[in-house]
């Protein structure tokens, strides 16, 4: 039995990711093959909801624009999504011979990781909870022949 209600379930997604963890080829509508491979950032420590804010911006680019777009934006989340990317890259180029330049971002997902919880000294000898969270950052590229 799955849990439906805990994690966002795209049964495209799991049905393309059955035979291999980082890659797998997925036939489209018309029949043509196209290659989509991930890269996947456990226990980022950062919120999901400071990382979601940058990765929006780089679904649908391509790969090596999005790489240049994001070295631009001064943040710890961009710097974090650029790691990703360019493990996706190579995972592309060194797993499955693709060329860089052909690459696009299909999605960018962040979802939720485990919160630690710390206390900070609050008013009156109190104790205020402070929730440290953690995101997972999953991209996934396409070689870009259905689009």
């Amino acid at each position: 039995p799955h849990r439906q209600g805990r994690l966002n379930f795209n049964p495209v997604l799991t049905l393309k990711r059955a035979g291999d963890r980082t890659c797998s080829p997925a036939v489209a509508s018309e029949g043509i093959n196209i290659m989509e491979v991930q890269a996947l950032t456990r226990y980022a420590r950062m919120s999901p909801k400071k990382v979601r804010e940058v990765a929006r911006t780089i679904q649908g680019r391509k790969a090596a624009e999005a790489v240049d777009y994001l070295t631009l934006i001064p943040r710890k989340s961009a710097r974090l999504i650029v790691k990703t990317l360019k493990s996706a890259i190579a995972n592309a180029e060194n797993n499955r011979n693709l060329s860089a330049d052909t690459l696009t971002v299909k999605s960018a997902i962040v979802e939720n990781g485990p919160v630690l919880k710390r206390f900070k000294a609050g008013a009156r000898g109190t104790a205020m909870p402070r929730r440290k969270k953690m995101s997972h950052i999953k991209i996934v590229l396409s070689d870009g022949n259905s689009n």
